[in-house]
């Protein structure tokens, strides 16, 4: 009787908007990171925010309230999953925006979502 190979069990690829959402969350746990767009506004405005996040499906108005800011302070933003989904990854309900403020995670953020957001 011949010897069966053990099973290998699949693996399974990981986008990099689910690596990003995921790494969110532990910025979230380190408190390296403001949530919503009340919050995101007032990190801009103090010069806080290294990396603003938005989602993709996020309200227009939502959006002019945040972008100009960020513009204007040189802060890079990009799109990233819908509101439940960025929510979700935060442990919260639907959110629009949410800024990063670590250095180390903007970073790292940047990094995985690459140049395409």
């Amino acid at each position: 009787m011949g010897r069966r190979r053990p099973r290998v069990p699949e693996m399974r690829v990981r986008s990099r908007r689910a690596e990003a959402l995921a790494f969110l969350g532990l910025a979230q746990r380190a408190g390296a990171l403001v949530q919503g767009t009340d919050g995101t506004r007032q990190c801009l405005r103090e010069g806080r925010a290294l990396l603003v996040i938005l989602a993709e499906d996020g309200s227009e108005t939502q959006r002019r309230k945040i972008l100009p800011l960020a513009d204007a302070r040189a802060v890079p933003w990009v799109m990233l999953g819908g509101q439940a989904e960025l929510g979700a990854a935060l442990g919260a309900g639907p959110l629009t925006a949410v800024a990063v403020t670590g250095p180390g995670f903007a970073r790292e953020l940047r990094d995985r979502l690459g140049p395409e957001g």
